[in-house]
Order: C-alpha cells, then structure tokens, then sequence
C-alpha cells in the first residue's frame, strides 16, 4: 500500500507524538508499505519553523531529509498535474499546503493519513 503523511503526521512520527492514532502509526511502520511526504510538507515546515511556530532540534533543511531517510519515507514532488488538480477541488479547506496534498492524493491515488476532518470532506481516502 501507498499512503500520503500529512504534515502533522509527518511530525508527530518522528517526534512519537501520541496525537498519532494506533491505525496510523501501524501503516508507517509497515515495512511493505510505501509511505511518502509531499514537498508541500516540507515547504509548510520551512515556513513554521521560520515564523517560530514550530521548533526542530536541527535546521529544516537537514531534519527533514534525515527523517525521511530514517523512517523509509519517500517524497512526492509537486508536479504541473498536481496543481492543476487543486481546481477541482470545492473550497472546503482554505489551507493551500492542505488542498495540494489532497490534490497530490486524488492524482496519485493513494490515501493521506490525517487527523484532519476537513480532508475527509473530500473524495479521498483517508487512514487515521
């Protein structure tokens, strides 16, 4: 299986946060599952910790590939497909890093694992 980490849930793996639901945390830790993070996340994190929102104990640009490499993630460029898609997508979330990781979900037909409601609005599948 394929699935789509959305940021929070980027986060709270790698932190072992206990926001992360016990269905979510089994999905990450399948080794036969493919479990990517968009370059969207990694773009919100950059933004978060610039705006002192959120605080890593190293800089972004080197946490970020480290977890990724880690925890056997992959990452899911954002691709002329990708934004493109955002048009279909009815104004249920504002969120623009929110509404190009559904986008990402809708084209590559994988589920994102979130804790986020607003995704479930929308016809993706989502795991928490």
């Amino acid at each position: 299986m394929k699935a789509l980490l959305d940021t929070h849930a980027f986060i709270w793996w790698v932190t072992d946060d206990s926001r992360l639901s016990s269905t979510a945390r089994g999905i990450i830790a399948d080794e036969g599952n493919v479990v990517f993070l968009s370059a969207a996340s990694a773009w919100e994190i950059v933004i978060k910790v610039r705006l002192g929102k959120l605080n890593l104990p190293e800089p972004p640009e080197t946490y970020i590939p480290s977890r990724l490499t880690m925890n056997r993630f992959s990452s899911l460029p954002i691709q002329m497909v990708h934004a493109l898609q955002v048009v279909n997508l009815p104004d249920f979330h504002r969120d623009p890093f929110d509404r190009i990781i559904i986008a990402q979900s809708q084209v590559e037909k994988m589920p994102i694992v979130t804790v986020d409601t607003q995704v479930t609005r929308y016809p993706v599948d989502v795991i928490w």
